[in-house]
């Protein structure tokens, strides 16, 4: 099995070790494919030489939809083309109102045939507050569902936060789910202090990994407490993944 790594978690390391030594490391631990938030303290083209260098292959990225608004969107084609991307995730928008809703869908909207038109899809990554009511008291997932045609990685961990029983949530998603966020934590502890490397909190990663890989959904790991730092956490996840295989 080949499992990759959302590079979030490990930002320490970014910050501290720089991203070539960061990617180097991780190839080192074990993981096949990586997940970008931003590409530290590299370019684009040296990101790319630095994914050949180390064997590893990127799944996607978590980009603002910021950087999909007219004045930035060709820089950021263009990046995503250097380093091989054709999977673009929004990590996330402001939903507390229906206007912000209706603001990203227009975004949305405007940016999707551009990258199309270069090959690159469009992707939407949750946290627990899509799956609740907002203060219009609208589920923002239903809205995405049903007025899109994007698609979507589950953070699992996420939706079980908020309630949602991943392995149902993921039946609903259907063909449109295209990676799967496998990550832990302990909900009662909050949205800052409850997160855990996999194997160690409460959600269901045991069932998330059966049901993922019976689907051939690609598994992104990610846990992000940076407890005792980054590079610690995605190893423990890794050996647990590893576990689960045998």
């Amino acid at each position: 099995m080949e499992y990759g790594v959302q590079l979030y978690s490990v930002r320490d390391s970014v910050a501290d070790k720089g991203m070539k030594e960061t990617l180097r490391r991780v190839a080192e631990i074990g993981y096949s494919f990586v997940e970008f938030a931003g590409f530290g303290d590299l370019n684009a083209e040296e990101i790319r030489a630095c994914l050949d260098e180390f064997g590893l292959k990127v799944s996607g990225t978590h980009t603002s939809i910021n950087a999909l608004l007219p004045d930035r969107i060709d820089e950021t084609i263009a990046d995503m083309k250097v380093i091989g991307n054709k999977n673009l995730i929004i990590p996330g928008v402001k939903i507390k109102t229906a206007g912000d809703i209706r603001e990203f869908l227009d975004q949305l909207a405007q940016a999707l045939p551009k990258l199309r038109a270069a090959g690159i899809e469009v992707g939407f990554h949750n946290h627990h507050k899509e799956f609740l009511p907002n203060e219009d008291g609208i589920y923002a997932m239903d809205v995405f569902k049903k007025e899109t045609d994007i698609f979507f990685e589950l953070d699992t961990y996420w939706a079980f936060h908020a309630g949602v029983n991943p392995i149902e949530e993921m039946d609903r998603m259907g063909e449109r789910l295209r990676f799967i966020h496998i990550k832990d934590g302990i909900p009662s502890l909050g949205t800052a202090d409850g997160g855990r490397p996999l194997g160690r909190g409460e959600a269901p990663v045991a069932a998330v990994y059966k049901t993922a890989v019976e689907r051939g959904l690609p598994l992104v790991v990610e846990s992000e407490t940076l407890n005792p730092d980054g590079m610690t956490e995605i190893k423990i996840c890794y050996d647990y993944l590893k576990s689960l295989e045998i």
